[in-house]
């Protein structure tokens, strides 16, 4: 067990290198002495747990949106937690996909750099498409189960309010990279908010019983 945690350990310290060379410097500036410099370890040490540049990106766009993916999901616990309306967990999930902050912008760099890097290697643009497949499942699951509770109408298609949630998301967090001054949480959140509205346009059965309990 000591030994997994410690190779465990050293992947995580050598991808932060990565992660945080990509934000300072950009993809290109990756190499394995950089990267070792960075994390404070030696080439060698670097070449033992990754044999290859290639394999060391790779791990660490894995990494990147594994991150991501757990905050969704720690998001959505909170939220049920919480008792939110779904459409209020959609939104906190959603929120983390646009750089609002420190953690998120370096994210989304991260993203940005290696969207282009999985035009040009099939592996990469595996774990792209897995990546955003399994979030887009996330939202057509929230819109599913808001149809079920009624927050959404009945004959709404999940798949496709799916798909142009993620897509508005998407976009908005371009624009927020791109021009931050220009798009403030409040603005980027309102614009959420809309866009869910046209979706959930109704009141949560669950979430309409429990505020008459607690009155």
């Amino acid at each position: 067990m000591p030994r997994v945690a410690d190779h465990d350990a050293r992947h995580g310290q050598i991808s932060d290198a990565v992660q945080r060379l990509i934000v300072r410097d950009g993809l290109a500036a990756v190499t394995v002495a950089r990267t070792a410099a960075e994390a404070g370890m030696s080439v060698g040490l670097v070449q033992h747990y990754f044999t290859a540049k290639d394999e060391m990106l790779l791990t660490t766009f894995t990494r990147v949106n594994e991150r991501f993916t757990a905050r969704v999901d720690a998001a959505v616990n909170r939220g049920e937690a919480e008792g939110l309306t779904i459409a209020a967990m959609l939104r906190q999930a959603l929120a983390e996909l646009v750089p609002l902050d420190d953690a998120r912008r370096a994210e989304f760099l991260v993203r940005l750099a290696f969207a282009d890097q999985a035009a040009h290697s099939a592996r990469l643009a595996t774990v792209q498409r897995e990546t955003l497949t399994g979030v887009r499942t996330r939202v057509r699951q929230a819109i599913d189960n808001g149809t079920e509770c009624g927050e959404v109408d009945t004959g709404v298609d999940a798949d496709q309010q799916a798909l142009r949630l993620l897509a508005f998301t998407e976009g908005l967090a371009l624009h927020t990279h791109i021009d931050p001054g220009g798009t403030p949480e409040a603005a980027v959140l309102a614009a959420l908010d809309d866009q869910l509205g046209r979706v959930f346009t109704g009141t949560c059965r669950h979430h309409r019983a429990r505020t008459r309990a607690s009155r």
